[in-house]
């Protein structure tokens, strides 16, 4: 079974993957403007398919920078 790992950060869920013996690929996305700054080091599974062999598609997301 494929562990939850929507809105973790990428380091967490790429574990819990790994310790499922889950086959992952990951694609990013980033902000079509550069309003909010994002930090590039930290990324988050903003979405996650099961593919029908099993295996999970991740997209990342950075996260926001502070103000």
């Amino acid at each position: 079974m494929t562990p939850d790992v929507l809105g973790r950060p990428f380091e967490e869920a790429a574990k819990l993957l790994a310790d499922a013996g889950v086959k992952y690929t990951t694609e990013l996305t980033r902000p079509t403007k550069n309003f909010f700054p994002v930090d590039d080091a930290k990324l988050y599974v903003v979405r996650a398919v099961i593919c029908p062999d099993a295996s999970c598609r991740l997209t990342l997301a950075a996260k926001q920078k502070k103000q």
